[in-house]
């Protein structure tokens, strides 16, 4: 009985990788295509306006090295933009910088589910740290000592209670970004298409991941469960 269970969740597991493939390989060429599509602005640019459109003159926009590392830094406020989107006046480089402005909106609105992600960070770090090593003792040590593995079942919760908060975060900030975009005439009908096609490919990849991660969970939940079969 175990046996097959553990059959249907590797069954399952291997859909979700080859979704995690598919996810991955359409935002690639979703943002390469629309990387060939060009507005006046570049991504810094675009950011800029759509700050000052909200009066957050305390965000610093700053030029980070790599391939989509695009992020939002609520500590120091500062709007991390990557290679391909600072000085790239791309639409596909326009969603993504507006995409992470919605999210220093979404810090000066106190944005519950960014205000919820934002006091989990310390538990989901302390979590990462050790999970790893307290799932494999306890999976070692199951029958003599079960409730390492419990634990390791409790840290690892906690990071995928984080990214499911994260899903809300994520579509509400190019929920803004859209909204932005087509309101201060950013965009025109296709190049509005186009930015939505690119935030949506992001967005699945949030989605494919919070998946794996509970499905990682109910794994580690059913053996212990069946500790004593």
């Amino acid at each position: 009985m175990a046996m097959a269970g553990n059959y249907g969740y590797f069954v399952i597991m291997i859909v979700i990788a080859v979704l995690g493939w598919v996810v991955q390989h359409n935002l690639k060429k979703k943002f390469e295509k629309y990387s060939q599509e060009y507005i006046p602005y570049t991504g810094a640019q675009v950011a800029q306006m759509m700050l000052d459109s909200f009066g957050l003159k305390d965000v610093r926009i700053t030029h980070v090295a790599g391939n989509l590392t695009d992020h939002y830094n609520p500590t120091d406020k500062t709007l991390n933009l990557s290679d391909s989107v600072y000085e790239s006046n791309s639409i596909a480089a326009a969603a993504v910088a507006a995409h992470e402005c919605g999210h220093a909106v979404q810090h000066a609105t106190a944005y519950s589910w960014l205000t919820l992600r934002s006091k989990m960070v310390p538990a989901v770090s302390f979590s990462s740290k050790l999970v790893s090593w307290v799932l494999l003792g306890g999976i070692v040590l199951l029958q003599s000592f079960p409730q390492l593995l419990l634990i390791g079942i409790i840290l690892f919760g906690v990071t995928t209670l984080f990214s499911f908060v994260t899903l809300p975060v994520e579509i509400d900030a190019s929920r803004r970004a859209l909204a932005w975009l087509d309101k201060s005439g950013m965009t025109s009908f296709q190049t509005q298409k186009d930015a939505r096609e690119a935030l949506k490919a992001a967005a699945y990849t949030y989605v494919v991941a919070a998946l794996s991660s509970l499905m990682t969970l109910l794994y580690y939940v059913s053996i212990y469960m069946g500790r004593r079969d």
